[in-house]
């Protein structure tokens, strides 16, 4: 299928660069799939727009700041390092910039009010990424002093630094699991108050984990979809979860995967033999693209997404790519706000 298959026009006073001021108050366009009907509502509608015996799965994973500013070592001049994965103790895999001014062996610092973090570039990997070994001069673990100083990796499309309150709001309110740099965002508009609404209307909740990477702003560049290739991206679901799950599915009840992440752990940890989803953590490079077939997932909450993009993609899977591409289109018309911060979208 060819990528320009999902090009929409977007125009840029639709991206989202701050969040709605109460995260219930953002739009949602409901999606019927057996009619292809639409219809406007908000976040806080939800409760009413799920049904008793549904399983609501939402992806727990927390957000960490995982964008360091500093300078190098003896020259001072600006770096800039995104944190993608620590490998152990000492090293991480990083996004570093200037990248060709950022060789084996080059020194840098990042400083806060009270901290400083010392790195060293040790090799070069591919797709631009390096291995870099971070310490501080009086031992204080280095996750400690990035969690500290460092600022929330916000998306390239969001066109301003980070504030103080992207802390708060780029994180979504169950993230118990350290693990992304990017935030599972159609979790980002549920509150506790929202969820023990949606608990009170017989909506049953289990919470999952996929541990967000960069790679979930890679764009599609290749013609044809089907050589596109997903970052990998490690998940973990509990036994209990995994049950629950299970019994939905067993049942009849209809599981809604909140956000595409969610989505993209539930089937995988589907078991090819069994059908019944496999507990515990593994790596996932799984692909989601029209012509799949959903094993677990029976309603999805998700936000806009980008044109091209392999998340795109996914929701073209689950509810058709014409009429998908209609939606997205007819939000553009009605003026939703599109991407992370933005307005969401339920399909049932």
């Amino acid at each position: 299928m060819d990528t320009s298959a999902f090009d929409f026009e977007l125009p840029g006073e639709l991206i989202a660069q701050y969040p709605a001021p109460d995260r219930t108050a953002a739009r949602l366009l409901v999606f019927d799939r057996a009619s292809g009907s639409l219809a406007d509502a908000v976040v806080r509608d939800l409760p009413a727009l799920l049904r008793r015996g549904d399983l609501l799965v939402l992806n727990e994973t927390k957000v960490f700041p995982a964008r360091l500013l500093g300078h190098r070592v003896p020259s001072g001049g600006a770096v800039e390092c995104l944190l993608i994965g620590r490998v152990d103790e000492a090293r991480w895999e990083a996004l570093v910039h200037p990248g060709q001014k950022l060789q084996p062996g080059a020194r840098v610092v990042f400083e806060g009010a009270n901290r400083a973090l010392h790195a060293e570039i040790l090799e070069r990997r591919f797709h631009g990424r390096r291995l870099i070994r971070m310490w501080t001069n009086d031992g204080t673990d280095a996750e400690r002093v990035v969690d500290e100083i460092g600022h929330m990796p916000l998306p390239p499309y969001i066109h301003r630094p980070d504030e103080v309150s992207d802390r708060e709001r780029y994180q979504t309110v169950f993230a118990s699991r350290r693990g992304s740099v990017a935030a599972p965002t159609a979790g980002l508009h549920f509150t506790e108050p929202l969820l023990v609404e949606i608990a009170a209307r017989g909506v049953e909740r289990v919470q999952i984990t996929l541990h967000v990477g960069y790679g979930t702003f890679k764009p599609v560049s290749v013609d044809r979809i089907e050589d596109h290739v997903v970052d990998p991206e490690w998940y973990e679901i509990e036994p209990a979860a995994a049950l629950a799950i299970d019994n939905a599915r067993e049942a009849g009840r209809r599981v809604i995967a909140v956000g595409t992440t969610t989505t993209r752990a539930l089937e995988s940890a589907v078991d090819p033999k069994t059908g019944r989803i496999q507990p515990g953590g593994r790596w996932t490079s799984l692909f989601i693209r029209p012509g799949f077939r959903f094993r677990v997932v029976g309603g999805l909450f998700t936000n806009f997404h980008l044109p091209r993009s392999s998340l795109l993609m996914l929701v073209a899977a689950f509810a058709g790519h014409d009429r998908v591409l209609a939606a997205y289109r007819e939000a553009v018309r009605e003026h939703y706000r599109f991407y992370s911060y933005g307005d969401a979208m339920l399909v049932l």
